[in-house]
């Protein structure tokens, strides 16, 4: 392969093109957790995030000799995982609130009072897990997946503005969460 990348795991790859059953399985155990993690926070629900991870090794595998090997495997596999698990939480009829226009007021502000708080992981997991499907999609394609909002609104059909008043809306929604989280742990 001449791309000038290479693909630590393309031996295995290869296996698999070859039809290696065994060769799957450890495609499989290598990014299994991750994806599923991946596929957890866009879906918010873990048997639908099990569904698109098997859904989404299924795809790869029969697709697989479209890998070009240009990028990692893990990219191109969580490529497919993420529009997977996207396709999921569009068929549970994800209604975006248009704001097309109108002023989100307050949405960018940082309350001053809010900059000293620390947040434990597990806290904050637990509240983006309570948000919204919508909050949590976009929050999680741009905090975690490193999408930017344009990116965010081609994948989600949605506009770049629309993007970003969720994704500060969201922001709003989970430091409200975890305020409550706080107030009732304290």
């Amino acid at each position: 392969m001449s791309t000038g990348y290479h693909n630590i795991h393309q031996p295995i790859i290869d296996r698999c093109l070859q039809g290696d059953r065994s060769a799957h399985y450890e495609i499989y155990k290598l990014y299994s957790k991750a994806m599923y993690n991946t596929c957890l926070r866009i879906t918010g629900d873990e048997m639908d995030a099990e569904d698109v991870l098997q859904e989404s090794f299924v795809s790869a595998f029969k697709n697989l000799q479209s890998f070009k090997g240009t990028a990692s495997f893990g990219s191109w596999l969580k490529r497919i995982v993420i529009n997977n698990a996207i396709n999921m939480v569009k068929k549970r009829r994800l209604d975006f609130e248009s704001v097309e226009g109108k002023e989100d007021e307050g949405a960018f502000a940082e309350p001053n009072q809010e900059a000293d708080i620390t947040y434990d992981v597990a806290l904050v997991k637990e509240g983006i897990s309570r948000l919204p499907e919508g909050y949590r999609l976009v929050l999680s394609l741009y905090l975690i997946e490193g999408y930017d909002h344009k990116e965010i609104g081609q994948i989600l059909g949605i506009t770049e503005s629309t993007s970003k008043s969720q994704f500060n809306r969201s922001k709003k929604k989970l430091r409200e969460i975890l305020k409550e989280e706080l107030k009732y742990a304290g």
